[in-house]
């Protein structure tokens, strides 16, 4: 007899002849979530099993949890398959629930009782050592699984714990996060993790505009992500002279707009230097001046190559807000301690910017000796 976990996918599926490609990615991910803890991943007949469970089960589950891919898992007991041996665990059973059913599935053909047969039976059995429970084969409040199969080994188990759903990360490629201090943009990371993309992340910091406690924040931002995205990198791009340059030399309504056309140029060539594929923001329309229809649109046409993901693009706040609680970033999001956005911001920002001034004001700057200046002093921090 022995605990194990039994873990479920969902969208993986529905992939065809890539079946086999997420389904090997996400037994690798399963893994490396695990591997600290000395647990032990194998795969057979379309299931997924976590042994070797020790004393970390909770921690193990709490894990898994996070894990793109996974749709739901169970703590199930292994057992040999014998019908006495199934009989004595379900004896142990206690329902906590008033309602209750037994739904067996024979894959082990060879098993001598039929599974709505056997179902009965052990149904009968916890009814024999529970009290003021009955059973409700339509609408039960507690389902036992037993789950009969192949390889001679039985699982049973009562309890589906949710897990992430989505998509095994790196299914999907691997893009370049823009990560600033606040709600969003981890959010927008955590969103398209989800649907398979791993990524690293870039943020722009403004010393001594910017203080070391905004940059700590970002960095530990990136530390909350590592659960949904593993080990990644944290480009830290010193951004204080560009943005004293578009200070100086172009319209102040400009300001942002300008500096968000600068991030996307030099998040693109880093992307393109590092194999990224696309760039993310936390974007999200009509939210702020850089974020109307007019602003995006010159602000997208900076990146020329690559597409530009913006998953929170019709989200409301609120949304934002809360899925920022379940992942773990809000607390530091929230923390008063302001990014490069911040610096030299006009009083009236344009919020609906024409390219063809734009690009006046980009033409009164050296753009390409900036962007390279600033690509070249890059600090890079491995988040693990």
């Amino acid at each position: 007899m022995e605990q194990v976990i039994l873990l479920r996918y969902g969208e993986i599926f529905l992939k065809g002849k890539n079946r086999s490609f997420f389904e090997s990615t996400l037994v690798k991910n399963i893994k490396s979530s695990v591997a600290q803890f000395g647990a032990e991943v194998s795969k057979s007949a379309g299931r997924i099993y976590v042994t070797k469970l020790s004393n970390n089960i909770e921690q193990i589950i709490e894990r898994l949890q996070k894990v793109f891919g996974l749709v739901s898992l169970s703590v199930a007991t292994q057992i040999d398959t014998s019908i006495s041996n199934i009989e004595e665990l379900c004896k142990t059973i206690k329902i906590k629930t008033s309602t209750f059913k037994v739904v067996t599935k024979r894959a082990d053909k060879k098993f001598p009782i039929q599974s709505d047969k056997f179902s009965a039976m052990m149904g009968g059995v916890i009814l024999d050592n529970n009290s003021n429970v009955s059973v409700d084969v339509v609408n039960p409040q507690t389902i036992v699984n037993i789950d009969i199969r192949e390889n001679g080994k039985t699982f049973i188990y009562y309890e589906k714990i949710s897990c992430a759903g989505g998509l095994p990360l790196g299914t999907a490629g691997k893009g370049l996060l823009l990560l600033s201090g606040g709600i969003d943009s981890p959010v927008a990371g955590y969103m398209m993790a989800k649907r398979g993309l791993a990524f690293d992340c870039i943020h722009f910091h403004s010393f001594p505009y910017t203080s070391q406690q905004a940059k700590d924040k970002v960095i530990s931002l990136a530390h909350k992500l590592t659960p949904y995205v593993h080990n990644h990198n944290l480009f830290v791009v010193p951004f204080t002279k560009i943005q004293e340059n578009i200070h100086k030399y172009c319209d102040d309504d400009y300001m942002v707009i300008l500096v968000r056309r600068f991030m996307m140029k030099i998040a693109e060539r880093v992307a393109q230097k590092y194999n990224l594929q696309a760039l993310i923001t936390g974007e999200n329309l009509a939210q702020v001046a850089s974020q109307t229809i007019q602003s995006i649109t010159v602000t997208n046409q900076a990146v020329e190559n690559i597409p530009v993901f913006r998953p929170l693009i019709a989200f409301d706040k609120i949304e934002i807000m809360g899925i920022a609680k379940n992942i773990g970033t809000y607390e530091t999001s929230i923390l008063p301690y302001e990014d490069c956005c911040s610096v030299f911001l006009p009083d009236s920002p344009v919020t609906k910017p024409k390219l063809d001034k734009i690009l006046k004001n980009e033409n009164k700057l050296n753009v390409d000796s900036l962007i390279d200046e600033a690509i070249n002093n890059i600090e890079i921090i491995n988040i693990k």
